[in-house]
């Protein structure tokens, strides 16, 4: 099996530091016998050289192109550019955090028209209902969001309400709401307690708040999720974390434009739901930190891919989380993987041309039955 690893393009969008598969899962796979190509510098915004990769076997290229033409598999990070759609040949499989309801039309027509097979990260799903390749990036996210919101209440940097998370012997600290209690919402709870904000923890599911309370020792507030404890919440909010995610699809809006004007002046709304279309009316693409903005004197926060900030960190877990796969792949082939593995089987979005999920950014195409597309080939 042949493996491409393309360098990750920056766009007017966003910019993505990490990188498909470090050296050390590149490894693995020439171990197992597969053939890598990476093309050069795919790897240097996460600190790997061309020769990390060529010390372990890889084949560096030298264009885009070549990665994805000379590969049978093509591991990424975020879904193909639209101007990489071009390299794209028949039959070919991409993996990556493609967000496909929320993806550019042209890209999944381009899919359906050339046979790909696509898989997302960010759907690949167990049965006990963990995502194991989105949770290291989702506690990543939530590890790095206090350190952002630190920042962003400063006056100086974005008119923040210049106050301090943690606050200090005789001034309270910071009133930090977080929206799902998910791993991004979990691990960012544990990181604004550990400074010493107050935490109001809110998630549809009583069980996902009780197993908070545990977790966290009683040091954090839980409650329900309605519209009525919103609009009540966000009023003395001074973060407000939104870690809203339905698998496949769409984020909901839950904050509204009106809920918005509600808030206190330098507050501050860290959508991270943004990927997904994001959860907050007013929230819309900040392709980095410096480009926030502010709606009715409240800071918006929507960078939609916070873990490429550490993007060493966020490649190693990333390979780590899908090598269990890629080896399957390399083993027993595309159609053997699936069929051994249903979390991998979850993944698909586009099955050799045919569309086997719902919520896919294309309207008006069949959906096809993927157990029955499976046993065809069986």
């Amino acid at each position: 099996m042949k493996f491409g690893v393309p360098r990750e393009k920056h766009s007017k969008y966003q910019e993505e530091r990490r990188v498909g598969l470090s050296p050390a899962g590149a490894a693995e796979l020439i171990r197992a016998g597969a053939t890598v190509f990476v093309e050069s510098k795919a790897g240097i915004d996460a600190g790997f050289t061309d020769e990390d990769y060529r010390k372990v076997g890889a084949q560096v290229v030298y264009s885009a192109e070549e990665a994805y033409r000379r590969a049978d598999i093509v591991v990424k990070v975020q879904a193909p550019a639209v101007d990489e759609l071009q390299y794209i040949r028949q039959g070919l499989t991409i993996m990556g955090f493609l967000h496909m309801a929320v993806a550019p039309q042209e890209v999944a027509q381009h899919f359906v028209e050339n046979q790909v097979t696509a898989i997302g990260y960010e759907v690949i799903q167990r049965q006990d209902g963990v995502l194991p390749v989105l949770k290291p990036m989702s506690m990543i996210a939530g590890r790095m969001a206090v350190q952002i919101a630190g920042r962003l209440l400063e006056a100086h940097r974005t008119g923040g309400r210049g106050i301090l998370l943690g606050g200090i012997p005789g001034l309270p600290p910071a009133e930090v709401v977080i929206i799902g209690a998910g791993n991004l919402g979990l691990y960012a709870t544990e990181s604004f307690i550990g400074i010493g904000a107050r935490v109001i923890l809110v998630d549809k599911n009583p069980d996902k708040l009780e197993h908070a309370i545990r977790l966290f020792d009683g040091k954090v507030t839980t409650m329900l999720y309605s519209r009525h404890s919103i609009e009540k919440l966000i009023k003395f909010a001074d973060v407000l974390i939104l870690s809203v995610l339905v698998p496949g699809q769409r984020a909901p809006i839950i904050i509204t434009k009106e809920m918005v004007k509600t808030m206190k002046k330098g507050a501050v709304i860290m959508d991270f739901s943004i990927d997904q279309g994001g959860a907050c009316e007013t929230s819309r693409l900040t392709p980095t930190e410096s480009q926030v903005y502010t709606y009715e004197g409240v800071v918006h926060f929507a960078v939609p891919n916070v873990p490429s900030w550490v993007s060493r960190t966020s490649t190693h877990a990333l390979t780590n989380a899908l090598l269990p796969y890629l080896l399957e792949i390399q083993q027993t082939g595309l159609t053997g993987a699936l069929k051994r593995f249903y979390d991998l089987k979850q993944g698909v979005y586009i099955y050799k041309g045919k569309i086997v999920k719902q919520k896919i950014s294309t309207p008006g195409q069949m959906l096809y039955d993927f157990d029955a597309l499976l046993t065809e080939e069986a």
